[in-house]
């Protein structure tokens, strides 16, 4: 029985974060991911999608800071 012990560093953003890894995977071409046993897919597959979300996130802060956001 696998445990899940991963929790948002931010109360409520979990909802945020599963609708943009929908939004990823399905820029990836990875339709219906909602769906799909995601122990069928591949290695690489996921961790496309995991690595899109970071970039994603990543790019979001950098944007947030240089117009003068704060962290």
């Amino acid at each position: 029985m696998p445990r899940n012990t991963n929790k948002p560093a931010v109360q409520g953003a979990k909802s945020f974060l599963n609708s943009l890894k929908f939004e990823m995977a399905g820029e990836l071409g990875l339709g219906n991911y909602e769906a799909v046993d995601k122990g069928s897919l591949t290695s690489r597959q996921n961790g496309y999608i995991g690595g899109y979300m970071t970039r994603k996130m990543v790019q979001f802060a950098e944007e947030h800071l240089k117009n003068g956001g704060q962290i």
